[in-house]
């Protein structure tokens, strides 16, 4: 596999991975919101060519029909093996930036917000439905011909649902329908990277990947416990996500080893 790296602080320590496991790579600048490299990768098999880095380079992954290049991902919450599971999914609310200033009432509750796609045009974050209503104000008064590529824009849809208490937080990498690493990345309110997991936090990780098997060959999933037991918080690009304190001499085998089917 030909890896292709975009120069990130977070991306290094992935470098470091590949050099252990004596796997070759290339270091590229990417052009915002476009994706294009610089320097420009000299590409010897675009059958067998892995980029991370930002989103973005999902664009140029695409135009150059690379394979795995960039693992785009449906949105999750759609998919319906996992809707149960999902963190107050059933009670979610689906609205576009567009609909939010008249379909989102303005009654001081809090609502944790994230697009439906995997754009990472707006973080997930609790935001007051005033300062959401705002946020959509901001991006509607602009001319949509305007708008970046990879920004806001007013047909993004966001989900909005009710703020839950979270316990612990994991981050988990599934390849080829197989849990290969993982990390803790938050607990209670403190932010704490540990490469470890509870036993059933895996074993429920691991049963989210088999019950829906043709959502990706490699993606990542994000899991909380609260004190109703374990659910599903999203799921985000694996060429894109932050990896925290995961195993990435794991992670990186086994991206190695994928073949295309």
């Amino acid at each position: 596999m030909q890896w292709v790296l975009q120069e990130f602080e977070d991306i290094q320590k992935l470098a470091e991975a590949l050099d252990r496991l004596e796997i070759s790579y290339s270091w590229h600048k990417v052009v915002p919101f476009v994706g294009d490299l610089i320097p420009k990768p000299v590409i010897v098999d675009a059958k067998s060519v892995v980029m991370f880095g930002s989103y973005t380079l999902w664009r140029n992954a695409v135009a150059n029909n690379y394979w795995p290049g960039v693992f785009k991902l449906r949105p999750f919450v759609y998919e319906k093996a996992w809707q149960e599971f999902l963190l107050n999914g059933i009670d979610a609310l689906f609205l576009t930036l567009r609909e939010i200033p008249e379909r989102l009432p303005d009654d001081g509750k809090d609502w944790f917000i994230r697009p439906v796609d995997d754009s990472k045009a707006e973080p997930g974050k609790v935001k007051s439905a005033n300062k959401i209503i705002e946020l959509a104000n901001k991006v509607v008064r602009v001319d949509e011909d305007d708008i970046p590529n990879g920004s806001l824009r007013h047909d993004t849809k966001l989900m909005l649902t009710k703020p839950v208490r979270i316990l612990k937080e994991w981050r988990l990498w599934a390849v080829n329908g197989r849990i290969v690493t993982y990390s803790l990345y938050k607990e209670g309110s403190r932010v704490v990277y540990r490469c470890e997991i509870d036993d059933d936090a895996l074993e429920f990780a691991q049963r989210m990947v088999d019950i829906n098997p043709g959502y990706s060959q490699a993606y990542v999933l994000d899991i909380c416990r609260t004190e109703n037991g374990l659910h599903m918080l999203e799921t985000n690009c694996l060429n894109a996500a932050g990896f925290y304190d995961a195993d990435l001499v794991k992670l990186a085998a086994a991206v190695d080893s994928l073949t295309q089917n």
